[in-house]
């Protein structure tokens, strides 16, 4: 689903949303319920694709980890309800690649340590958010964020790699990273909510909204 670069969002009258962020945002880019129904048609379109392979998920910590639990949780209610059992097992691994809104030039990879599990395996990461950003004045840090994970995990062997993304930012660079399954695609904002945090803060905020100038001073660092 594109979202387009005019899109006006939805009013936050017409949500309810923790009181503690009120004047902090601008508005609601999608509601809850759009992502919930939006992540139980791509545990659809997984579920065709992979046929009666095993997987291993590999959660992207922490904006991943809403995203990912629910998309396990409609693969497993669809494995649950046919002739096919998938059987899924799931890992944890944390990138850190910003301070406040800005992008680092430095990939941290945090966690995962035992990945040999993978090998031989469909390895599928679930990832909340695939970043298209500028990381310094000549240099455009186009997926960086996914390329640099996924070539940490080849190097295993797995069988086949997927990438599911709940959201794709769009961007004025033609060889951005495309995931295999994304939900959305988004105009390049800074989004917080449904996990996706700003300095630890929003991650308590159902829908995904775009933060104001306000927000962002409240909880710089």
């Amino acid at each position: 689903i594109q979202i387009s670069d005019n899109w006006p969002g939805y009013s936050l009258d017409l949500f309810t949303y923790p009181q503690h962020y009120y004047g902090d945002l601008e508005y609601v880019l999608i509601p809850h319920g759009i992502i919930v129904d939006r992540t139980e048609r791509l545990a659809k379109d997984i579920m065709q694709d992979i046929g009666d392979n095993d997987i291993v998920v590999l959660c992207v910590l922490k904006g991943g980890y809403k995203f990912c639990a629910d998309l396990v949780e409609h693969i497993k209610n669809l494995s649950r309800n046919s002739e096919r059992f998938i059987s899924m097992k799931v890992d944890f691994v944390r990138l850190k690649s910003y301070h406040n809104d800005q992008s680092m030039q430095e990939m941290q990879i945090i966690g995962g340590d035992d990945l040999s599990k993978l090998t031989g395996k469909v390895s599928f990461l679930c990832v909340l958010l695939t970043l298209f950003f500028l990381f310094y004045k000549d240099i455009v840090g186009t997926g960086r964020t996914m390329k640099v994970l996924l070539n940490n995990i080849e190097k295993y062997k797995p069988k086949m790699i997927k990438v599911a993304s709940l959201l794709v930012k769009r961007t004025s660079q033609p060889d951005g990273y495309r995931p295999d399954y994304y939900g959305f695609e988004i105009p390049d904002l800074f989004v917080v909510g449904y996990a996706l945090d700003y300095n630890e803060h929003f991650r308590d905020l159902n829908h995904i909204c775009v933060i104001n100038d306000h927000g962002k001073a409240k909880y710089r660092v």
